[in-house]
This record gives C-alpha cells, structure tokens and sequence, in this order.
C-alpha cells in the first residue's frame, strides 16, 4: 500500500509516539437522539489505521482502569454507584441519579462503567509511559471528559480521566501544564487543582449563557493556586487567524514562566466549524496548529480526545493531529475505509471554515489577552523547585533484578519500602561496646554466650524487661482491670537476625519459665472494680512491698541458674509454681 502522507519539513527530531485504542469503545451508545456518540473513536482509528500512522508509532490497548484507580480523585461512594447501576436497576436508584446528577445529559446505558474504564484506562497509562521516557507523545482519544467532578457526573462526562492522567504525572514532573481548545471550558480540571501551584490550567472556550457557564476571566485560583487558573472567554465564530493571534502568545508566555516539565493538551473538536454542538468556526488546520504549536516546545505530550458532535468531523480533525504528532501530514483525499461513505460527497480530509461572523474584535482579543497576560506575571516564575533528580523509572523497577549490586546504585535515588524491608544485618556489623571479642553482648551469635560474671547484670535486665524493677514512681506496668500478667506483656521476639539482640539463650528458657511464675504470682493484680490508674496511685508502703516482691523474685531467678565452669548456663528442675 502506498503511504499517504509526505513528511513535515523543519521536525528538529523524531518523536517516539504512543497510540491507545480500544476496538470496544466504539459499542457503546448514549442513547437515541444522544449527541455524544463513541462510535466516532473507531472511525477515527479507521483513519489512522488506512493512512498507514501505525508505521509510524507503538499502538497498544491500555489496561482498563480499576475502581481503586479511579478513587484517586473521584469519591469512593461515586464509582461505586458507576460500578453497580445499569438500565436494568436504575429504578433502585433513583436517590443517587439524582445525587450524582445521573441520567439527563448524562444517562445510564449498557456497559456504562466499562466505558468509563477504558477511557481512563488510556489515559492514565498515556501518562505513565511519558513518566517513565516510554514515548515522548501520547495520544489516547477516548479520552479529554473534562467537565466530571469528585463525585458528580456532568457535560457527558462520568470518570475524568485528564485530572486521572495527570495525578499520574504529577508522581514524577514538579509541574503540569493543562491546555484545553474545547469549545465548552474545561471546568472539572479546573476545580480538581484550583488550589495549587503544581498544575496550571489553561482554557479557551465559549463564554456567557453557554455550558458550563463557567471560566469567567477572573477566575484564577484561589490559596497557593492563585494565578495558576488562566481563562480565555471566546464569543462566538472566531476565526483561524484570531484563535492564533491570542493562542500562541499566551502559551508561549505561560512556558516562559511556568515551565512544565509536561503538557496535557485537551483537543475537543467542537471548536471546529460546523459542529453540532459547538459556535466557533476554525478549521481543521487552525485547530491542529494548537496541536503543532504545542509539540514545538519538545516537552512529554499527552494528546486526548473531548467534545465533538459532527462525527465525520471528528475523526477527520484527530486523525490528522495523529499524523502531526507522528511528523508527517496526511494527504488530502480520504482513503478507503469501512467509514468511507460518512465522508462524501467530497471524501477530503479538510474541514473549511464558514463564512460565520465573528464576534470577537481584536480590541475585545487584545484586552482579555492582556489582562490573562497580566495575571500570569502574578505567579512570579516556576514553583515547587525540585532539589533532587526525579527518578526516570517507576518505583517496582528496582525489583527487577534481585541480584543487581546495590553499592553501585545512585544513593539519591528512591528505593522502595519492600527492598529496604529485606535487608537483614549480618553479625557482628554493630556493636553495642568497643570492647569488641572480650565476652560481652555484641551481636546475635555472642549474645547467646553468658557468662558468669554477666549473670546479675542479665537477671537485672530480664527483672526491668518483666516490669518487676520499676521507675522512681514504683509503678508496675502491665497490671490493670484486665487481670493479664506482665510475661504476657513482653513484645514477641523477630525472627530477623536483626532483632534477636534481645533474644535469651535457648539454654535459659527453663529459667525463664521459673521467673515468669515467680513474677506472676510476684505482681499484685488490682481487682476488676479498681479504677484503672490504681497501680500509678500505689502508696508508699506499696511501693516496697513491690520492691521486696521483685528482689525476692531475683533471688529465685538466681537460685534456678547455675553456671559451669565453661560459663554456659544450666537450669535446675523447674519447682512448682505457687498459686496467686
């Protein structure tokens, strides 16, 4: 087959592209009369697919998203409701459409939550091949729903899966720039991060009695998001030339300032000409000059989808995106597809503009631009300055290979809780004197030999270890209403080598069970009708009997060891224990 298309002169390189589509998001339907319709993602792909654009990048089918993935912006209740409500049920859930704000512009169809899935799907794992130098531009036109919330679904829209995309890069770029050329403003982005410095959003759009009805020019951002809102209100029927008289300088000013480290651009096509929905008037070139414009800055690009509601159009306007993001443009007639007849009579790729007036004076465009341009110079150059290199790989990377040498690793680099969990300390690495080799407790290993003039000193220990020898206060811990015994309080020794410090010798568990029966019926236990702090407002005279009690469990401890000559302990036969 013959390629159609012819490279685009003055590409300062190649850029590595990641496509993602899904064969089944083009078998949902909204409803009859419904103007969002899934299907002009597949006629889209048809494009791209007899262009010959596979040659020219990576396609993949992206792992739809999981409702835990989804919870990392929206409510957990919301995506529930998603995940169980079909049009079989939805009469039980009538309280919750009505919540979630389900079922008007926003209706409830067969396979609802797996649409949702897929579109999210291809946009978080978009983002995260760009994290990871995968690709440099990722493109996933399923999804750009920008107008669903925390835990509301609006404007057609259910997951948004852009603030999903770019909470994924947020995990390794200090900055995000959001760039929105749909014809509606870009109000659910906006909300999700008004009030920080991380993601700066900007939006062109239609404004004044129009949905949303948001994205009013003194919109900013609030708190530490202050200035990091930029709106652009449009009337209607703008033209090319006017759309890139305002477009590119105030991009070109926010790169300047803001510097993103990334870039997620929404290319809703209802801006185009003609569209259904939509009351501007580019056409598809001045629509993909964005795209152009935007890729020029050489950053990680991440290309979605959004409005659109003329489908031949649509497909028509991404495809040739598809084509600029891969470095060539698509030649001007159609090529066969199983679509072929959505795009007579002419069967050419451009869509023209109309001879509708346009309503924006370029006084009206030279005043909004300078105060956007204005409002920018507020955020006083790039924020949150990041002091160590960011990693290029994900996390679980470093697992890949358990026998990689770690004294080769970079030590500013992040390691993983798992692998820094599985280290064990080898013995003698520390010690606890410098007295190193002459008998005393160093590691595991020397720790089991006791020697005999080690023995007080140990039984003194394993007395405060039990609770017998208190503080000053003469408190006892451990004896409470409960009625459990302090040997039950002693925390449960690790198997790690690392902890077994502090583990007795296997020779002395005998012993050790000699003292945890004199110890037991050693410690006064308060009875249930006591008040809880009865042991910490022990009297005086208490206070010495517990002390009496615990050397005279001491002694006994003593009397149950007895030491060889070699210095190894040895137990005496255990005597019973007497009744508390």
């Amino acid at each position: 087959m013959t390629d159609k298309w012819e490279a685009i002169d003055g590409e300062s390189h190649k850029k590595r592209v990641c496509y993602f589509f899904d064969s089944d998001i083009g078998g949902f339907h909204y409803g009859p009369g419904h103007p969002m319709k899934p299907t002009r993602i597949r006629m889209c792909h048809s494009l791209v697919m007899n262009y010959g654009l596979y040659k020219k990048m990576e396609i993949f089918r992206a792992k739809p998203a999981t409702k835990r993935e989804m919870t990392q912006f929206h409510s957990d209740e919301y995506v529930d409701f998603l995940s169980k409500i079909t049009p079989s049920n939805m009469n039980s859930f009538v309280k919750e459409q009505h919540k979630y704000n389900v079922g008007d512009d926003c209706p409830v169809f067969d396979g609802l939550f797996e649409y949702c899935s897929i579109s999210a799907g291809g946009s978080m794992e978009g983002a995260a091949r760009l994290s990871r130098d995968k690709c440099d531009i990722a493109i996933n036109w399923a999804g750009g729903l920008h107008h669903a919330k925390k835990s509301e679904a609006s404007g057609f829209c259910y997951v948004n899966d852009i603030v999903l995309g770019i909470l994924e890069l947020l995990r390794y770029h200090n900055r995000v720039l959001y760039i929105d050329i749909d014809v509606h403003h870009g109000d659910g982005v906006e909300e999700a991060f008004y009030t920080t410095d991380r993601v700066m959003t900007v939006s062109f759009h239609k404004y004044g009695e129009y949905f949303p009805g948001t994205g009013e020019l003194r919109d900013v951002g609030i708190s530490k998001g202050k200035y990091y809102a930029l709106n652009f209100p449009l009337r209607d029927g703008i033209s090319d030339d006017n759309y890139k008289s305002v477009f590119e300088p105030v991009i070109r000013s926010v790169m300047e300032t803001y510097d993103p480290s990334a870039i997620v651009l929404q290319c809703g096509t209802d801006s185009l000409s003609g569209d259904k929905l939509g009351c501007l008037n580019l056409s598809m070139r001045g629509h993909a000059n964005c795209v152009r414009f935007v890729k020029s800055f050489n950053k990680p690009l991440l290309l979605l989808g959004g409005g659109g509601y003329t489908m031949r159009n649509v497909s028509r306007a991404w495809a040739f995106e598809t084509g600029l993001a891969a470095g060539v443009e698509l030649a001007p007639d159609i090529p066969v597809n199983e679509y072929y007849e959505y795009f007579g009579p002419d069967y050419e790729l451009d869509v023209k503009s109309s001879n509708t007036d346009d309503l924006n004076s370029l006084a009206y465009l030279d005043r909004v631009k300078r105060i956007v341009l204005e409002n920018l110079r507020h955020t006083g150059g790039p924020p949150s300055a990041q002091m160590t290199d960011i990693p290029s790989m994900p996390i679980d990377a470093a697992l890949e290979d358990p026998n990689e040498d770690e004294d080769m690793d970079d030590p500013d680099d992040r390691r993983p809780m798992r692998l820094l969990d599985s280290r064990r300390q080898a013995d003698g690495e520390l010690s606890d004197s410098e007295d190193e080799g002459e008998g005393g407790r160093r590691d595991h290993t020397s720790h089991k030999e006791f020697s005999s003039r080690n023995l007080g000193e140990g039984a003194h220990k394993f007395g405060m270890g039990v609770g017998i020898l208190a503080s000053s206060t003469g408190a006892t811990h451990g004896a409470g209403p409960s009625g459990h015994t302090n040997v039950a309080r002693i925390p449960a020794k690790s198997s790690s080598p690392a902890m077994d410090v502090d583990t007795p010798s296997s020779d002395s568990a005998a012993a050790e069970a000699v003292a945890s029966s004199v110890v037991n019926a050693a410690v006064s236990t308060p009875p249930p009708s006591a008040p809880a702090n009865a042991s910490a407002a022990a009297t005086p005279s208490s206070q010495t009997e517990a002390s009496k009690a615990g050397a005279g469990a001491i002694s006994k401890v003593a009397e149950a060891m007895e030491v060889d000559s070699e210095g190894s302990a040895k137990s005496k036969p255990e005597p019973p224990a007497p009744s508390s």
